[in-house]
């Protein structure tokens, strides 16, 4: 008969809320004493969070390595529809991201607002996330529930600074629809030209925007 309690004498019932709590915190001892004795690695919190979400939320790197390694589930979503691959991507967090990939990451996936990873990259103007979720295979012209791809958030949603001119290069590049319009049939040249972008708006020109 196995043992049902963790070291420190905690069931393994109430171990999944404090892996939780310690995936979140960074404590590496306390998550490997969780896997080691077999807590559900994707037990969900009150806001429908993993472990691994967790982890990543507080880009945990180290944390969120224990924890795929363990087989943690990348594209479990919480109850506002973020899930591990989702919101490394939308944040930035580049070497969790790179595990996401690596493990079995639904490049399909959708947030909350019907958007690819790809497109709050795009937006926050996170140029390394960008290219590597273009090398992985995102489609670059997805449209979410605002009617925007990557390329318009990029624009709309930006500052028109050094790294936003920059995204916009990597989605052009990668063959992304110049003239792909929102919803009310705005171009991503007008919007660039209605915001003074004038950098983004000379890119989407030499592409041949209209």
């Amino acid at each position: 008969m196995t043992n049902p309690l963790v070291p420190g004498g905690v069931s393994a019932a109430q171990a999944e809320p404090s892996l939780i709590h310690a995936a979140e915190s960074g404590d590496n001892t306390k998550v490997e004493n969780a896997i080691a004795s077999d807590a559900k690695i994707d037990a969900r919190d009150a806001q429908g969070r993993t472990a691994l979400l967790a982890a990543t939320h507080a880009n945990q790197v180290k944390t969120a390595r224990l924890l795929i390694d363990a087989g943690a589930d990348v594209n479990a979503k919480d109850e506002i529809e973020d899930s591990p691959y989702l919101y490394a991507g939308a944040r930035g967090y580049l070497e969790i991201l790179k595990m996401t990939l690596a493990h079995g990451a639904d490049l399909a996936a959708t947030n909350r607002y019907g958007g690819t990873a790809l497109i709050p990259a795009a937006e926050r103007g996170h140029v390394d996330t960008v290219q590597t979720l273009i090398k992985a295979g995102v489609d670059i012209d997805h449209v979410n529930k605002l009617g925007w791809t990557a390329l318009l958030e990029a624009i709309i949603l930006s500052d028109g600074g050094p790294r936003h001119v920059e995204v916009v290069k990597l989605l052009l590049d990668a063959g992304g629809d110049v003239n792909l319009a929102d919803k009310d049939g705005v171009t991503p040249l007008q919007h660039a030209r209605q915001r003074g972008y004038d950098d983004i708006a000379r890119l989407l020109e030499k592409a041949g925007a209209r």
